[in-house]
């Protein structure tokens, strides 16, 4: 494959996948604003307790085996297949124990009885979701996901309409169970339409055990890192109840729409090209700086500039209802950054194959993660009328500070495996977080002239992106030219 036809294919799925996450976050924002208006706190805890245990059935149906095809320069229709069959037939394995086991998931949060049938009827989403692994995967491999976005903001419209509909009817918690139950559907529907793929009638045990490897240790660390993710709503949960948990999901949802949009992109955009060219350490390398600089690029703007609207952002979408989850919102982006940045270091080290280096790193970051977190837990519990989420800050300090730890370690590594500088990767995403944490004042002060969060808003977004597109242009940043020129097909002058 030539240098320009690689480029030109990783633009076309950067663009698609940045246009996918856009309309899948403006649609959930949209329905998330909704129903944060109509359901309570202990609403979104019931639905949050329930979502602790669903993304692991979730993790564990894939198997790693979707990063493992991906990874393979051509998988056969065999592959396909059996990673297909083996991934339905775990599915269907896991919701049978999770329909016997609802009850135990209703002990973990108080007894509330209301928990087991939310559990049977959320846990439906796993084997449908389970069916669309393999057509994902194909899409991603062949770089051409413009139907995994049409399929996501086609099942977020008709979620949104079930799930508001029945909001507005006093349903609760199920309007949130029926919402994904609905885009679940929808989904699975356009993506077997539009494809017109089906896997064959054949089970090879060889080809499982081939993809075994990476699958395996890529399962373990999705594990690690999908416990290190939701070990916090349990403990909240568990020690604060359930109205604490209510604005821990909050804060933690709305963050993650970023932190997770930008991670999937990053994963579907860049994995593949760097699969392509992971016999050619230098074209690797070269490959390696530039997606350092566009991730920076992005992501430091992204997170910090949404972390300093904020308290707007919440007023304006919810008023004061939320105020508590505003604080949790803003760290845990703050957090994110690091999430990301780890993200983009395991494709480099996943691209070469050394997926078990991968899992000492998540293990090393769960370890100090998890020390970090038991350092607060005495104090999760607290709170007081002005501050019911004081508990909870002390916690995600913890984990910021845990984050930064590891991160330096990660890109120590990342460097090592590619046989890359240490210092250039720093050097590649400095100045972008020097340029965001220098307007993010400036964007402040606007935002202190005008009375109206929503005047606010946009008053301080406008300030933020002239300041940081003209300033980048004057540095004369090439990553934000070609950006340009890449996403809408035009020259920049």
């Amino acid at each position: 494959m030539d240098e320009p036809s690689l480029r030109q294919r990783t633009a076309g799925t950067l663009k698609w996948n940045v246009l996918d996450r856009v309309a899948t976050q403006v649609l959930y924002a949209v329905t998330g604003v909704v129903l944060a208006r109509i359901l309570s706190q202990e609403d979104f805890g019931l639905v949050g307790a329930v979502m602790v245990f669903q993304a692991f059935a979730s993790l564990l149906v894939d198997s790693g085996f979707s990063h493992a095809l991906i990874q393979r320069k051509n998988p056969t229709q065999t592959d396909f297949s059996t990673v297909m069959w083996f991934n339905v037939g775990v599915a269907l394995a896991i919701y049978a124990v999770a329909w016997v086991c609802a009850p135990l998931v209703a002990d973990c949060f108080g007894g509330d009885q209301r928990l087991i049938p939310l559990t049977r009827a959320m846990f439906v989403t796993v084997p449908m979701n389970a069916a669309l692994i393999v057509q994902c995967s194909r899409l991603v491999k062949r770089m051409d996901v413009r139907m995994i976005a049409v399929a996501n903001s086609l099942g977020l419209v008709a979620g949104a309409v079930v799930g508001i509909t029945l909001a507005l009817h006093g349903s609760g918690a199920w309007a949130i169970v029926w919402q994904s139950i609905t885009l679940s559907i929808v989904k699975n529907a356009v993506l077997w339409v539009s494809e017109g793929w089906c896997p064959s009638p054949v089970f090879s045990v060889a080809a499982l055990r081939s993809y075994a490897g990476i699958g395996s240790r890529m399962l373990l660390t999705s594990f690690l890192n999908t416990l290190f993710l939701n070990v916090y709503s349990f403990v909240v949960g568990n020690r604060a109840g359930l109205v604490a948990l209510g604005y821990y999901t909050q804060g933690d949802k709305w963050s993650k729409m970023g932190i997770t949009s930008i991670s999937q992109v990053l994963v579907s955009s860049f994995l593949p090209a760097l699969s392509a060219v992971q016999d050619e350490p230098e074209r690797f390398r070269r490959l390696v700086r530039r997606m350092n600089r566009c991730t920076a690029y992005i992501l430091f703007p992204a997170t910090l500039g949404l972390a300093a609207l904020a308290t707007p952002i919440f007023h304006t979408l919810f008023g004061n209802k939320w105020d508590a989850a505003i604080v949790l919102f803003q760290m845990l982006l703050v957090r994110g950054v690091f999430t990301v940045l780890n993200s983009l270091y395991n494709n480099y080290i996943l691209a070469i194959g050394r997926a078990r280096l991968i899992v000492r790193l998540e293990l090393l970051r769960d370890v100090v993660a998890i020390v970090a977190l038991v350092c607060t837990l005495p104090v999760i519990a607290l709170s007081t009328e002005a501050d019911p989420v004081a508990g909870l800050r002390y916690m995600l300090w913890g984990q910021i500070a845990a984050s930064a730890l590891t991160w330096a370690v990660s890109v120590a590594v990342a460097a090592r495996s590619i046989g890359a500088s240490v210092w250039g990767f720093v050097a590649d995403i400095a100045p972008y977080a020097a340029l965001t944490l220098l307007i993010v004042p400036v964007m402040l002060f606007a935002g202190g002239f005008v009375a109206s969060p929503l005047a606010a808003c946009v008053t301080e977004a406008a300030v933020a992106v002239g300041l940081y597109a003209g300033l980048n242009r004057l540095a004369g940043s090439r990553i934000q030219a070609d950006l340009i020129r890449e996403l809408t097909g035009k020259k920049t002058a």
